[in-house]
C-alpha cells in the first residue's frame, strides 16, 4: 500500500464561507460567555444581593454543564445529523442567555447557565466536525484558522465589554447580547449546513455517560459546597463519595464494555496519560485566575468594572503573544524540560499575584498580567499537544473528546476549588481579613501548580522534543 501524500494546503474556497461564519458565531458566542460573566459578579451579586465571593457557582454551572454533555455531541451529530444538532445547540444557547437575561434570583441565574452550558456543550465539538466533513482536507486548515479568530476575539473582547455594559446598562446585557447573534445563527444554518447523518451509528453508551456525569457532577459540587455558607458538610461529602464511586465505576466499564465511549486502552498509552493527568492538575491555577483576578480588583482594591475589564486584556494580549513561540521551545528542549519549567513558572507567577496592590503602578500590573497570560498559554498549549501527538488514530476522535472533557472538567472544579478557598481562609477557620483571604488562596493555587510538575517529572526524556 502506497503511503498517502500530504495534502497541499489551499485557501478557503468561497461556497464554504458562510459554513464558517456560522461555525465561528458559535465558536465566539460560547468562548464570548466563558469570560464575559468574570468582571460582571460584582454587580451581579449587588442586585441579587447575593455576597460575590459565593457567585462562583454561575461559573460553574456553566461550565460543569459543558463538560457533562461534552460526550454526548459527537454520538448526536451522527445520530440525527448536523444540521438538527446544530440548529437545537443555538437555541438552547438562545433561550439560555434570555433566562439568563431575565434572572431575579441566583438560583433562577444558574438554572438557566446550565441551560447555557448544555448548548455551548454543542456549539464547538458539533460545529468542529462539521467542518471536518464538509470541507475538503486541503482547505480544512485554512477554516480551521479563521474558525480560530472568533475563539480570540470572544475571550479578548469579554472582560471589557462585560465590564462596559454593566457601567452604561446592567448585567443583564452580558446575556442579551447574544440574542441576535443567536437569531443570525438559525438563519445561517439552514442556509450553509446539510444536515450529514452516519448511516451506522453504534448503540449510545447510555450508561457509561451517566457515571460520567454523576462522577463530574458530584466531585465538582462536592468541593463548591464546602464554600457555601451555612450548608452542611454532610452533603459535601456525599457528594464527593458518590463522584469517587462513579469514577471507580466508569473505570471498570471502560475497561469491560467493547462500547465504552473512553476505553482504557487510550490510557495504555504513557504519554497520553501523563498528558491527562497534568492537564487535570496543571489547570486549576490557571483556570481559576480569570475569575479571582476580577474578583479581587473589583471587591478588594475596589475598581470599576470597565477598568477591571481593561485590565483583563494583557492576559488574552500574553495568549496571543506565546502561539508563535511554543512551536520553537518545545524543538529546542523539548516537551519534558518546557513543561517541568513551565509549570513551576506558572504556579510562582499565581504566588506573585499577592504582591499586587491598590497602589501597583497600572503599567507594572499590565506587564505582570501579560507574564502569566503568556506563561499559562504555553503551558495549555504545551500539554495539549503532548497529550495528543502520538495518540493512534483509531484512538483519536476519543482521546480528543476525553481531553476536552477533562479540560472543561478542571476549570470548573479550579472556579469551585477556588472559591471554597476563599471562604476557607475567610470563615470560621482563619477568620482572615478579606485581602488575606484572597493572598493565601493565591499561595495555595501557586503551590499546587508547582507540585503539579512532578506528574510532567514522568514525561521519558528520549524523543520528548518531536512536535
Amino acid at each position: 500500500m502506497e503511503p498517502q501524500s500530504t495534502p497541499k494546503y489551499q485557501a478557503l474556497q468561497p461556497q464554504y464561507r458562510l459554513l464558517v461564519l456560522l461555525v465561528s458565531i458559535g465558536f465566539f458566542m460560547q468562548a464570548l460567555d466563558t469570560t464575559i460573566v468574570n468582571t460582571a459578579l460584582p454587580a451581579m451579586a449587588q442586585h441579587l444581593q447575593e455576597n460575590p465571593l459565593h457567585m462562583h457557582g454561575v461559573i460553574v454551572a456553566y461550565v460543569l454543564s459543558v463538560a457533562s454533555c461534552i460526550p454526548l455531541s459527537g454520538w448526536l451529530a451522527d445520530r440525527f445529523g448536523l444540521r438538527y444538532v446544530y440548529l437545537s445547540a443555538i437555541i438552547i444557547f438562545t433561550i439560555g442567555s434570555l433566562g439568563c437575561g431575565l434572572s431575579n434570583t441566583l438560583e433562577q441565574l444558574i438554572f438557566f447557565r446550565v441551560l447555557q452550558g448544555i448548548g455551548g456543550a454543542l456549539l464547538l465539538p458539533v460545529g468542529r466536525l462539521s467542518l471536518l466533513k464538509i470541507i475538503p482536507r486541503e482547505q480544512f486548515l485554512s477554516a480551521i484558522n479563521l474558525m480560530s479568530l472568533a475563539g480570540l476575539i470572544g475571550p479578548l473582547v469579554g472582560p471589557t465589554l462585560g465590564g462596559w455594559l454593566v457601567e452604561v446598562a446592567s448585567w443583564h446585557w452580558i446575556f442579551l447580547i447574544n440574542i441576535p447573534m443567536g437569531l443570525l445563527g438559525v438563519i445561517v444554518t439552514f442556509k450553509a449546513l446539510p444536515n450529514i447523518i452516519e448511516p451506522n451509528v453504534k448503540r449510545f453508551d447510555s450508561s457509561g455517560v451517566l457515571m460520567l456525569v454523576v462522577a463530574m457532577v458530584g466531585l465538582t459540587l462536592g468541593i463548591d459546597s464546602f464554600s457555601v455558607k451555612g450548608s452542611s458538610h454532610q452533603i459535601a461529602y456525599i457528594l464527593l463519595i458518590a463522584g469517587v464511586i462513579a469514577s471507580a465505576l466508569y473505570a471498570h466499564h471502560a475497561h469491560n464494555h467493547q462500547n465504552a465511549l473512553f476505553r482504557s486502552d487510550l490510557f495504555r498509552h504513557q504519554f497520553y496519560a501523563i498528558g491527562i493527568l497534568g492537564n487535570f492538575f496543571a489547570r486549576f491555577a490557571g483556570n481559576a485566575i480569570p475569575f479571582v483576578l476580577p474578583l479581587l480588583l473589583q471587591v478588594v482594591f475596589k475598581f470599576e468594572p470597565f477598568e477591571t475589564g481593561l485590565m483583563m486584556i494583557p492576559l488574552v494580549l500574553g495568549s496571543l503573544f506565546s502561539k508563535p513561540i511554543v512551536r520553537p521551545l518545545i524543538q529546542k528542549f523539548g516537551y519534558r524540560n518546557v513543561l517541568l519549567f513551565n509549570t513551576t513558572a506558572v504556579g510562582l507567577c499565581v504566588m506573585s499575584f499577592t504582591l499586587t496592590t491598590a497602589t501597583t503602578p497600572e503599567w507594572l500590573r499590565a506587564l505582570h498580567f501579560f507574564i502569566f497570560g503568556t506563561l499559562n498559554s504555553i503551558q495549555f498549549v504545551s500539554m495539549n499537544t503532548y497529550t495528543l501527538k502520538d495518540l493512534p488514530s483509531q484512538h483519536a476522535s476519543s482521546g480528543n473528546s476525553f481531553l476536552s472533557m477533562i479540560m472543561m472538567l478542571s476549570m470548573s472544579i479550579g472556579v469551585a476549588f477556588t472559591g471554597t478557598l476563599i471562604h476557607f481562609y475567610q470563615g470560621t477557620t482563619f477568620h482572615l481579613p478579606i485581602a488575606q483571604a484572597f493572598d493565601y488562596t493565591l499561595l495555595t493555587l501557586g503551590a499546587l501548580n508547582v507540585v503539579t510538575m512532578l506528574i510532567f517529572w514522568q514525561i521519558p526524556k528520549q524523543n520528548q522534543s518531536q512536535v
